[in-house]
């Protein structure tokens, strides 16, 4: 029991599990603002061009409410299509963020690419000494005029 505790807390400790927590949190909470968005801002205003209708409203009754002494007794049964449209706006709108947003990083991160491929990285202090003691030896001896490039 002790050593399966131990390699669940190796398994949610490391990075990559942490990491799509986070995404998986914010990823909810980026779905709720995206459909607060639509269902309160652009189904209205989409409503009010297509003549005043309410999105959420629109269904198909294939059973009525049965009513008895101003009590239900049994429900209606309809087909919802108006909230079926508008959770189709939420999944539309959450998809084009989301491509829009991988586009973005994606581009960002093809520059840095393409910046560290521009300017290669310096040479390290020992190969820096290295060549300088080269030229150094190559100006002692009068080789360089000689030989080139080489030793």
């Amino acid at each position: 029991m002790k050593k399966t505790l131990q390699e669940f807390k190796a398994f949610a400790l490391r990075g990559n599990v942490i990491d799509m927590a986070v995404g998986i949190i914010i990823g909810g909470a980026f779905g709720k603002i995206v459909s607060s968005l639509v269902s309160d801002v652009l189904m209205p205003v989409l409503g009010l061009l297509v003549g005043g209708i309410h999105f959420n409203n629109l269904k198909f009754v294939i059973k009525p409410a049965v009513i008895e002494s101003g009590k239900t007794v049994s429900p209606e049964v309809a087909i919802n299509y108006g909230n079926f449209i508008q959770v189709t706006f939420d999944f539309l709108i959450i998809a084009l963020s989301i491509f829009i947003l991988v586009k973005l990083i994606s581009k960002l991160s093809f520059k840095k690419a393409e910046e560290e491929k521009a300017s290669p990285p310096p040479p390290p202090a020992d190969i820096v000494l290295l060549t300088e003691i080269r030229d150094l030896l190559r100006e002692k001896n009068g080789d360089s005029a000689k030989n080139g490039d080489k030793p």
